[in-house]
This record gives structure tokens, sequence and C-alpha cells, in this order.
């Protein structure tokens, strides 16, 4: 005699993404002038799972993002938000600035930002 515990239940909470999410992995392991073999070494993985997720073949997890993140010397924010050789960008700008000139920076942010917001009222 076996138990019947009826259907399984119908599991709709994750489904495989057709397109995984934008990250800059690769872009963060170059800018640090690492090949694959060397940072895959320092994560203590293969250097065919690194290459997978560099290809948005295999999606990456937390552990690993933090772990990525601390070997390529950033946060793990940076990784899925930042290119880093995007010299045109806020943060490569920010990055380069001396602090001085990261105060004048702020100021003329907020006076943009602040003047946008009273022209939009």
């Amino acid at each position: 005699m076996g138990c019947n515990m009826g259907p399984m239940p119908h599991r709709t909470a994750f489904k495989k993404p057709k397109q995984r999410r934008r990250h800059f992995i690769r872009e963060w392991r170059e800018f640090r002038d690492l090949t694959q073999d060397q940072l895959a070494a320092r994560l203590d993985m293969s250097k065919a799972s690194l290459s997978r997720i560099e290809n948005f073949k295999q999606p990456y997890t937390q552990d690993f993002l933090e772990a990525c993140a601390e070997a390529l010397r950033t946060d793990p924010a940076s990784l899925i938000m930042r290119n880093p050789m995007d010299d045109a960008a806020i943060w490569s700008i920010w990055d380069q600035a001396a602090p001085g000139e990261r105060k004048q920076i702020e100021e003329v942010a907020r006076v943009l930002v602040g003047g946008r917001k009273a022209a939009n009222s």
C-alpha cells in the first residue's frame, strides 16, 4: 500500500530567464589585467565555469559575486552596474578626481539636479 499525496504543486516562483542580466565581470577582470586563468585560480574555480559566467551562459551566485569583487578589488554592486573601461562614465571621472575636485563635482551635480527639479515644478 503506497501513500498517495496527490499531484505535485506547480512551481512558478522562479523561471529560467531568457536573457541573463548584464554584468561587467569580464570588463573588471580585463581592467585589472588578469587572464581568466588567473582570476579562476583566485576564486578556486575552473576557467570553464568562469568563462560560462562571463558569457552569460551560467548564472552567478551571491557568494561568487562577493568573492569575485574581492579578487578584483571592487564591490559586488560595481560588478553588475559599472563598466570600468568606460572613461566617459561619471564614476570613472569620480575615481580620477582628487578630494577637492570631488567636492566640486558634488556641488555642480546638486545645482544641476536642483535646477532641473525647480524647472519641472
